[in-house]
């Protein structure tokens, strides 16, 4: 019998690869200075979402959870003004996901009630796979917006319940073991 604890964790792994698939279509759509585009001194580039995306995820499950240590140096992923390219970017973001990936598929379910510290919060496993997950998806809905208002163009993520036959399959190149 499968469990809870089991379909959390495997459950979360998916959609973090389909989260990091979604980011790849778009950043191939864009060039270097579209992905660093801002729309206002208020506003992250999309360069900025990927290195936070891969300093959120490092720290709360790689180093959280998996207890590598922690080098997130969070207001540089928000100050920066291009200087990484985006093959630079996803592969970052490619390292971090996959390791964490790996780390939930090989996680025992009874760690998921075990308290953590990251960030200087106090919280379960399982809330700090919530929280990464829920964060990934905020993050990647955002960078999809921008990608549709630079490009103007449909992504195609929700064709298949349009009435085509299957939903797009990920960029070549871009699956994630």
């Amino acid at each position: 019998m499968v469990s809870a604890e089991h379909v959390f964790l495997e459950f979360s792994v998916a959609k973090l690869r389909q989260y990091l698939a979604r980011i790849h279509a778009c950043l191939e759509r864009l060039d270097e200075e579209q992905v660093w585009r801002r729309a206002s001194e208020a506003s992250n580039s999309i360069g900025n979402l990927c290195l936070h995306l891969a300093g959120n995820v490092r720290q709360w499950i790689l180093h959280g959870i998996g207890g590598e240590s922690d080098v997130r140096r969070r207001d540089d992923e928000f100050a920066a003004r291009g200087g990484v390219p985006k093959a630079a970017l996803l592969s970052r973001l490619d390292e971090t996901v996959r390791g964490a990936c790996e780390l939930l598929e090989s996680l025992p379910q009874q760690r998921l009630l075990e308290t953590i510290r990251p960030q200087n919060y106090e919280v379960t496993v399982l809330e700090a796979v919530y929280h990464v997950v829920e964060h990934f998806s905020g993050h990647t809905g955002q960078i999809i917006a921008a990608t549709k208002a630079m490009t103007g163009s449909d992504l195609g993520f929700y064709r298949h319940l349009s009435g085509a036959a299957q939903p797009p399959p990920p960029p070549a190149g871009h699956e994630i073991p």
